[in-house]
């Protein structure tokens, strides 16, 4: 049988191209065929393990193991607290039969599992109490052993938490009170619902199918008027209509990520920023990324840059008769436009007035737990999945993102979903998160090695059109909005482009996370922010004083947000007359199954 059988030909000679300013092959030339069997074997590899690369399982596992064995004193620390813990545990049962038990172990803050008053009656609070003891123990374990890489330490820890949060009691009906009562009160009409709701995700993933979505854009979100007026093979720029008798001169072009669709910014009416800004007398532009097919495989970083930002660039400028625009980028979207600001300036090209970057990183050093999936060996590993199929699809980047909050993504969720019978939420943003897309081969191979592993943007060794670009050129205003509880890119992480760039940064952290942090309107309730600038020649303070020292305030900081935007958004003039246009929005790009 031949491997490369259903590999077309065309696809296996690409790999034998050079690739400029990015990703290449890891092979030489001449031995290109010879590598695909290495790819295709790795490709088959990752359906089975979930796209996680088992060598550099192995590697962190073995460096932690080796090193503990050369630790007596970690394994006497260890064996020691194992018999502290199995004491206490003991006391503690002793304890609890009687109904007078000992001073418990408390979970994190965030770990909402053992909440319910029933865990706290016994028996359940002696197995309560018995695996928060084994995830200290185990904590202890797969940290501060000596001589173990940072990164490998992470990856054992990380590893090991997620097998105990498969194992914990609440995962199971023999061991978990509250699903026990809600089994007994509706006559075990909760697990013939959750075998049903199982079946449904199981035939799913085994099709390599999702879940549909609930709330269609242009339907019920991504509804604020407004028209195409730019469309090439990677983007359509949606231009919004205007609501005000008149608006601000300077426009404002959003470059949302492309690793979901554009509409978490305009979902339901009372959830739009889109629609907030406009009400506020912004003219304001949208990139709706396209979402890639197999034949989209060589799209690169630049591509992206070129065809996304600066051709919109160029329409909105054209179009509106501004000499300059507010730009503002979420997430990956932020990180391209920080890219391409930087770029403009080298260049000489001040069409920018501002950069307004959400929840975007530009220095990689520090970007959470993501980076326990990316190493030398997981983004080989990744490459070799996408080099099969063109692209790294969403099931396949979803995966990572809950493997994250496990907890809350995965288990928590099955408790409800399968034995508690509570469907899943139905809202805005829930069926926007299920509405995913894909990445290209070559921009997501460039995006992970040049971005994450070589953090080439912050060294200021990043090449547009051959040449380095710095961040340090940007002399615009940037405002910086960090989440609290940002997973995807943590807020300190965010808060790097204040001593990365050479310029006044009013930097604004908000509570919530990467998502529903950003989708914050006014009224949403147990809302907050910080909010400072930080000017260019202003000595630096690092992320946790200036969090102690900053002023929080109360509610949603996309008022604070327009107010800065407006300044620099120059007077109010009569909305600038309607050019062409292709369609309504919110175009077709956006969907694109």
């Amino acid at each position: 049988m031949n491997i490369l059988s259903d590999i077309p030909p065309s696809e296996q000679r690409r790999e034998a191209s050079t690739w400029q300013g990015g990703a290449r092959p890891r092979y030489p030339e001449a031995s290109v065929e010879h590598a695909h069997v290495d790819l295709a074997l790795n490709a088959a590899l990752g359906r089975l393990t979930g796209y996680v690369s088992p060598a550099a399982l192995a590697g962190a596992w073995h460096d932690w193991a080796t090193h503990l064995l050369l630790s007596p004193a970690k394994q006497l620390e260890l064996g020691v607290q194992a018999a502290s813990n199995m004491q206490r545990w003991l006391q503690y049962s002793a304890s609890a039969m009687f109904g007078t038990p000992a001073e418990p172990v408390q979970p994190l803050a965030q770990d909402k599992r053992f909440s319910d008053p029933l865990w706290h009656a016994w028996p359940w609070n002696q197995l309560s109490q018995g695996f928060l003891l084994t995830q200290q123990w185990w904590h202890r374990a797969t940290a501060g052993v000596r001589g173990v890489s940072s990164h490998h330490g992470d990856v054992v820890t990380f590893v090991a938490r997620q097998l105990l949060d498969g194992i914990a009691p609440s995962n199971f009906i023999a061991t978990n009170p509250v699903a026990q009562q809600v089994t007994f009160a509706s006559g075990g009409q909760n697990l013939v619902h959750g075998m049903a709701r199982a079946g449904t995700d199981m035939r799913r993933a085994l099709a390599g199918t999702s879940a549909p979505v609930s709330l269609r854009p242009g339907r019920d979100v991504a509804i604020t008027p407004g028209k195409v007026v730019m469309e090439n093979h990677l983007v359509e720029l949606l231009r919004y209509d205007p609501v005000t008798p008149q608006v601000h001169a300077v426009p404002l072009l959003i470059v949302p990520a492309w690793i979901m669709k554009y509409y978490i910014l305009d979902l339901s009416p009372h959830n739009s920023l889109v629609r907030y800004l406009v009400e506020h007398g912004h003219t304001v532009y949208m990139i709706s990324w396209k979402n890639p097919q197999a034949d989209d495989r060589d799209l690169s970083l630049d591509d992206y840059r070129r065809h996304g930002i600066m051709e919109s660039l160029d329409t909105v400028v054209r179009e509106s008769g501004a000499p300059q625009i507010n730009a503002c980028g979420y997430c990956l979207g932020g990180t391209l436009l920080a890219i391409a600001a930087a770029a403009m300036a080298r260049d000489g090209d001040e069409r920018l007035a501002s950069m307004t970057l959400l929840a975007a990183q530009v220095d990689f050093t520090e970007p959470g737990e993501l980076s326990l999936f990316i190493d030398e060996s997981q983004v080989s590993f990744l490459e070799a999945v996408m080099w099969q199929q063109g692209y790294l699809d969403t099931r396949q980047m979803a995966g990572a993102f809950q493997l994250l909050r496990s907890n809350d993504l995965i288990w928590s969720r099955r408790l409800r979903h399968y034995l508690l019978d509570i469907p899943d939420k139905d809202n805005d943003l829930a069926s926007w998160n299920a509405d995913a897309t894909r990445m290209p081969y070559r921009m997501h191979s460039q995006y992970l090695r040049n971005l994450f592993l070589q953090n080439s943007l912050a060294s200021s060794r990043y090449l547009v059109n051959g040449r380095p670009v710095a961040l340090t050129d940007i002399h615009i205003p940037i405002l910086a909005v960090g989440t609290m509880t940002d997973h995807v890119a943590p807020w300190r992480s965010v808060y790097k482009i204040i001593p990365l760039s050479d310029t006044s940064v009013t930097f604004l952290l908000t509570s919530g996370g990467h998502n529903a942090g950003v989708v914050s309107p006014p009224g949403t309730p147990n809302r907050s922010y910080q909010m400072s600038t930080h000017e260019h020649d202003a000595p630096y303070v690092d992320p946790d004083t200036w969090q102690a020292e900053t002023r929080v305030r109360e509610g949603s900081w996309w008022p604070a947000w327009e107010h800065w935007l407006a300044r620099l958004a120059g007077p109010w003039v009569a909305p600038p007359p309607q050019g062409r246009s292709v369609r309504d929005a919110p175009g077709h790009y956006v969907l694109e199954p």
